[in-house]
């Protein structure tokens, strides 16, 4: 069986194993800390509602046999409970099969979450943690080598990541072929980290640089993840670092996490691996036809790539088996906030005292500096960024954040980062606002120490009240 396996990805394997545990970990904690005000039962999105009108085999999930906010709770935790355990390695205690089975947990788990996410869950990280943990299940423990099969399709997800982000940027916005959508996209982008000025502010040709090295690493450096060594791992390393680079400067959920632990499998880290018997019949035999059934289903990414009308982020299975990727086709050059705010005025009016809510992690206070958040997800703030771009992106749970607003429910409100009302005193009216976001200069910060100035543009929401939010759903 010698060529069913490479012993010489041992240290690979575990620190791909215990990198992607980690980030499981993440996942979970953030569904268990958000999920009720999101699509609780009382939520803006309630999970029932949802089940009671899509299929099992459309979404398949537990929650469409049994669906309480105590039973999604015991489901989270116990998914950040089988994380840590994965993280510190039971899984190298367990038989062959037990660590399969281990190791199949948190993908079940997690697929039941995002099958009835909804617009909570419609990023593309959710697909690709779902793709790559799946696999995870068949790269074995200590009981067997990696096996070969295993650790192509890892590099095979690498590839369609990378390689399907470079040829929407080519096929997408101008600014891409022109090497100048990064003098936009630090002050644009979703959720500004706290060095995403400083980015903003670098020299424009050394924009345009990162760029065109940016072009490199996707169309280009994914086809070396095929070659021999050392020439795989240094594509891999170089995927790592340009990673780690975006890190620095955003906060995109776990995406640049989750694309570092991919490179993994494709390093050939230093390591002395045990002498281990050969891979038992029954397991050849299963990751063969796992490996067969997923290079079958991959002719649908193939075959988006290749398409004129490329499209990103998208399942084709309802499972998450083998999804299509891709990050940003489009740039804006101008960044919108909506800012929600509440009165306590029985006659809401122009001149009434209006409080803003502060959320963690979106801009809303120019001189509040952007925090660190990545890879824990903030899903509310990412949708408001959508919601800013366009009144449809926030149709169908707008109103009811705004109405839970107006209640003070307290699980909405640990959503945010402050609330301007007292517990016991929820405002009687909610509005929100447009306005124009821009990065102040050095000058300007230093003036200010503000990091944002904003204009207003116009009115989002009007002022609302209970009974109008009622009418309205």
């Amino acid at each position: 069986m010698e060529w069913f396996t490479a012993p010489e990805y041992w240290m690979s394997r575990l620190v791909f194993q215990r990198a992607l545990a980690g980030v499981y970990l993440f996942a979970f904690l953030t569904a268990a800390l958000q999920f009720r005000p999101l699509m609780g039962e009382r939520g803006m999105l309630p999970v029932p509602r949802f089940t009671a009108r899509v299929p099992f085999r459309r979404a398949p999930s537990l929650f469409h046999w049994h669906y309480s906010d105590r039973f999604f709770a015991v489901c989270a935790w116990t998914g950040c409970a089988v994380s840590v355990a994965l993280l510190a390695g039971l899984d190298g205690y367990l038989p062959l099969w037990g660590a399969m089975l281990l190791w199949l947990v948190p993908w079940a788990l997690y697929l039941s979450i995002v099958n009835v996410g909804q617009t909570w869950y419609g990023f593309g990280w959710e697909s690709l943690l779902l793709e790559t943990g799946f696999l995870a299940v068949f790269l074995g423990n200590d009981e067997v080598a990696p096996p070969i099969v295993v650790l192509f399709l890892l590099r095979w997800i690498l590839f369609r990541v990378e390689f399907g982000a470079g040829l929407i940027k080519m096929r997408g916005d101008p600014c891409w072929r022109k090497l100048t959508c990064l003098h936009h996209h630090h002050e644009t982008q979703p959720m500004p980290g706290p060095l995403s000025w400083f980015f903003h502010h670098l020299p424009g040709p050394l924009h345009k640089v990162e760029v065109a090295a940016n072009h490199v690493t996707q169309l280009i450096i994914p086809f070396l993840l095929f070659t021999p060594q050392p020439i795989a791992t240094a594509a891999a390393s170089l995927m790592i670092l340009t990673q780690l680079w975006l890190v620095l400067s955003g906060n995109f959920s776990w995406l640049n996490w989750i694309t570092i632990v991919l490179a993994v499998p494709a390093l050939e880290l230093p390591a002395d691996p045990p002498a281990v018997p050969d891979a038992p019949l029954w397991y050849v035999v299963v990751v063969l036809a796992v490996g067969a059934f997923l290079l079958f289903l991959s002719h649908r990414p193939v075959l988006n790539m290749l398409s004129r009308r490329q499209i990103m982020n998208r399942s084709f299975d309802p499972l998450h088996l083998v999804n299509t990727y891709g990050a940003f086709g489009s740039v804006s050059r101008i960044r919108y906030e909506v800012v929600v705010e509440g009165t306590l005025d029985d006659v809401p009016r122009e001149d009434s005292e209006w409080r803003e809510y502060e959320f963690k992690g979106k801009p809303g206070d120019p001189r509040h500096w952007p925090r660190q958040f990545a890879p824990y997800h903030l899903r509310l703030d990412w949708m408001m960024w959508f919601a800013a771009l366009s009144p449809g992106y926030a149709g169908a749970w707008f109103g009811a954040m705004v109405e839970r607003l107006l209640e003070n429910d307290r699980a909405t409100l640990r959503l945010l980062r402050r609330s301007p009302f007292p517990p016991d005193q929820p405002p009687r009216y909610v509005r929100a606002r447009l306005f124009r976001y821009r990065y102040t200069s050095w000058r300007e910060l230093r003036e200010t120490g503000a990091c944002w100035e904003r204009t207003y543009v116009r009115e989002y929401l009007p002022p609302t009240r209970l009974a109008t939010v009622a009418q309205r759903s």
